[in-house]
């Protein structure tokens, strides 16, 4: 195995070794891995092309956001090959087959590449303008040639062999999202009885405890209280757990769709298995805690592989035990980057420059940069990037009052994490044409006016904090409970060594228990 695994870190079973293929060529993996979590422990960041322009692409997120890291996979057989697979979500399995997608002849070397060089001559639509002379020659050669160098991917030429699902849900409660909002949720709803269904799109159970644990949880290490969570979860009678479920729309009169993924992480799937199950789910309350989706940042080169979210490279590390470099730059605009940054360099990582664009920020995350050896470089930006088919450097400027930069540096480094804040995940929210109002102050968009019996908690609502979050879906379930006609019994969630990034405070925002505008079942 490659040294960019980190011994104690990360929630796989170091006990079993799994073999997957990539190109052709075999790694080696954990029980838990993803297919980008193992080629990041191999020191493969190189998984795939762009579409146009052929440009070198590796992950960028380590979940369902995942934008580049796209993937072919096999599962076996005829009929069971599948393009566009994210490598960040896909997990691994003895003889799991994958390619790269959207190269030739290989990925390392792509003829296609050249257009990256030509690209000002391919701007966008050229080919509707370009390919007009010869008239006959259209349909002849222009048009097979650009269809054939369309897509991502190859699309599949057999049936599906696999068999599918479907199945009917009445809960009194839904739970979208098992972080520490949808946990606190849960938790307040089971232990008053309520008919309680929670669903997540991971493996397992505990959303951002699982890559950015706070010391400690009602005085129990974070693990330990999480492990107590999910097994009382699991045992009571009247919550049902479903993970590896995406919550995929949100219809009238709380419906929501979910499908639910049965047999793509297994080797050997039972004989004549559904692969997926699509859940429509009905029920009387439903709470949407998604939490946030970290935002990129815009510099030259920012889509190298190598360049990916800082909180990416948070979960890399301590869910799946992986350093996504050697020595890296952080480039950010939020607090959230900095504990990121602390928790790569107490694994060995390199933070060659902490970069804020920011000119001031909190002395205590000064004091622990400085403590760990840190240079900081606040009021700067990342103005480009250096290397190909991997990130070699940086150029840094300090930003100057008119817009401009000034004391241009180069740093060297082959990872390059950036933040540039949150935002709200309200996709599901948005289905139901529940309007959105924005906050100037925090720049982001937050629900308004609901259409439907739901609420929203946690990171969905701006707080950024775990303590907030936990907090935010215990008063969500409260509200959902009394809408009910039940009387909750409260509880509460002490968060020890909490990482309260700068973001909104709770007292700012629209309380959950606004007035429906309609849905009422």
């Amino acid at each position: 195995m490659s040294n960019l695994r980190v011994d104690g870190k990360g929630r796989i079973n170091r006990d079993k070794r799994i073999r997957f293929t990539f190109d052709g060529v075999s790694y080696e993996g954990f029980e838990g891995d993803t297919v980008a979590s193992a080629l990041l422990a191999n020191g493969v960041h190189l998984m795939g092309r762009s579409f146009k322009y052929h440009r070198p692409r590796g992950p960028v997120t380590a979940g369902s956001e995942e934008p580049n890291a796209l993937i072919g996979t096999s599962r076996g057989g005829a009929g069971r090959f599948e393009p566009n697979t994210r490598a960040t979500v896909q997990e691994i399995y003895e003889g799991l087959t994958t390619v790269s997608q959207n190269k030739w002849p290989s990925l390392n070397f792509d003829v296609g590449a050249i257009n990256d060089k030509l690209h000002k001559l391919f701007a966008a639509g050229f080919y509707y303008k370009t390919f007009m002379w010869p008239k006959s020659f259209w349909d002849k050669v222009y048009e097979p040639v650009i269809r054939a160098s369309a897509g991502l991917g190859v699309s599949p030429s057999e049936p599906d062999a696999d068999a599918y699902a479907s199945r009917y849900l009445y809960a009194e409660l839904l739970i979208v999202g098992a972080g520490p909002a949808g946990l606190a949720a849960a938790l307040t709803a089971a232990r008053n009885g309520t008919d309680v269904v929670l669903v997540d799109e991971n493996r397992e159970l505990g959303g951002s405890l699982l890559s950015e644990a706070p010391a400690s949880i009602d005085g129990k290490p974070t693990e330990t209280w999480l492990s107590e969570c999910i097994e009382e979860l699991s045992t009571l009678p009247n919550v049902r757990l479903m993970t590896r479920s995406v919550a995929i729309g949100y219809y009238h009169e709380n419906m929501v769709g979910v499908a639910e993924k049965l047999t793509d992480h297994l080797a050997y799937p039972p004989a004549g298995a559904p692969r997926e199950r699509m859940w429509r789910i009905r029920a009387k309350e439903v709470i949407l805690a998604q939490g946030a989706l970290e935002r990129p940042l815009v510099f030259d080169g920012n889509d190298r592989p190598g360049v990916m979210m800082a909180s990416a490279a948070q979960t890399y590390l301590n869910r799946y035990g992986v350093k996504v470099g050697t020595a890296a730059v952080v480039m950010t605009s939020h607090d959230s980057a900095w504990y990121a940054a602390f928790d790569l360099v107490d694994a060995g990582v390199t933070i060659a420059a902490l970069v804020d664009v920011r000119s001031s920020v909190g002395d205590h995350l000064l004091s622990e940069a400085q403590a760990r050896g840190i240079t900081v470089k606040t009021g700067h930006t990342v103005l480009s990037v250096a290397g190909k088919k991997r990130v070699s450097g940086v150029q840094v400027g300090r930003v100057t009052g008119d817009g401009k930069v000034s004391d241009i540096t180069s740093v060297s480094c082959d990872t390059v994490l950036m933040s540039g804040g949150w935002t709200p995940s309200l996709h599901l929210f948005s289905h139901t044409k529940g309007s959105l109002h924005w906050d100037e102050e925090n720049e982001v968009f937050l629900p308004g006016e609901k259409t439907e019996r739901c609420h929203i908690a946690g990171g969905g609502r701006g707080l950024w904090s775990q303590q907030a979050a936990f907090d935010d879906g215990v008063l969500a379930a409260e509200q959902a409970l009394t809408s009910l006609g039940q009387t909750a019994k409260t509880i509460s969630v002490d968060v020890d060594g909490d990482r309260a990034g700068s973001g909104i405070v709770m007292e700012e925002l629209p309380s959950n228990d606004d007035k429906l505008l309609a849905g009422h079942l």
